[in-house]
């Protein structure tokens, strides 16, 4: 876990992190009965959603995850004026347990989640996350990380390779993507990246669903920073950590996301129970959570026309059950 003090001082010359937050309005009423307390931020961006939510709520403290250095510094600038209230851990939100327990912070009345990749980062090529741009080949979150999309893309077999692609990007052409990276390596920079990936869909497969090249970078982004792998046990963090009473708010933007999100608040609504869902219970589980509603909620359409980045959008909620002490 680093203290945010270092990251800004590093980081000071770049604080370009400007992103819309998705869904603001949503993720206001989700917390709006919330009025003290902490609330987690793992993955606290630019600090969108963060400083709207000190400045609904002024008897609430803050404590703000993220793993991107330059997200780091934004946010530090965006919540100045609730610096009081606010403290900022540049660490994984699978350390959520962990950071909380070094805080002294035992139950919190809220965490927040905004998973995927911010458009600051997309629009940053040197960062290497976008197709659009060409730039180093790249996709790590978190700067201080070893492994990046070079090396994902250069050094696995043509198998695995294309499992990565199937995996996590719902690559239909994975298998001919991947025989087509191995061919092409050395592979160095992004803009080479794309080009063979759109090379190696047939063009029927390139006239829909947008760039042919996105699903192949999703995937390698995902993988290059563990995003599924860790997403589960962060959640059950969360749980663990939250407060009767206490809310639970996810926004999720890729399908494999969504699922582990919807698995993990289904299984805190059931408490563990191992009875037929059609039965009722009668193993003694106790539910752990109440969800706010069923299915997930999407942005409104004028939402994605303003920012269609938003689009993919899927939110859940829960409410922690149990009796304050």
């Amino acid at each position: 876990m680093e203290p945010v003090a270092s990251t800004v001082r590093e980081m000071a010359e770049d604080s370009s992190f400007g992103h819309a937050p998705v869904m603001l309005t949503e993720i206001g009423e989700v917390f709006a009965p919330i009025v003290a307390g902490t609330l987690v931020d793992a993955t606290l961006g630019g600090g969108g959603h963060a400083s709207s939510l000190l400045a609904a709520h002024p008897a609430l403290h803050l404590v703000g995850l993220d793993q991107d250095d330059a997200a780091i510094a934004a946010a530090t600038e965006q919540l100045a004026p609730f610096a009081d209230r606010v403290r900022i851990v540049r660490t994984r939100f699978d350390r959520l347990s962990a950071t909380l327990s070094d805080l002294g912070i035992d139950k919190v009345a809220g965490v927040l989640f905004d998973l995927g990749v911010s458009s600051a980062q997309l629009d940053r090529a040197d960062r290497g996350f976008s197709y659009r741009a060409d730039g180093p080949l790249d996709m790590r979150m978190d700067r201080r990380a070893e492994r990046t999309a070079a090396d994902l893309v250069n050094g696995l077999e043509a198998g695995e390779l294309a499992d990565v692609l199937r995996r996590f990007g719902d690559e239909r052409f994975a298998d001919r993507i991947a025989r087509a990276l191995v061919a092409a390596r050395p592979i160095t920079s992004t803009g080479q990246l794309a080009d063979v990936v759109r090379g190696a869909i047939p063009a029927a497969g390139r006239r829909r669903g947008g760039d042919p090249a996105k699903r192949s970078f999703q995937a390698l982004r995902i993988a290059v920073n563990d995003e599924l792998v860790v997403l589960g046990d962060a959640l059950d963090q969360a749980i663990d950590a939250l407060a009767p009473g206490g809310r639970l708010a996810v926004l999720a933007y890729h399908s494999g996301e969504d699922r582990i999100v919807k698995a993990r608040l289904r299984a805190g609504e059931r408490g563990g129970c191992t009875c037929p869902p059609q039965l009722p219970c009668v193993c003694g589980a106790e539910p752990e959570l109440t969800l706010l509603w069923r299915g997930a909620h999407t942005p409104t359409a004028g939402e994605v026309a303003d920012n269609r980045r938003a689009a993919s959008a899927r939110l859940r909620a829960a409410e922690r059950l149990g009796v304050a002490a």
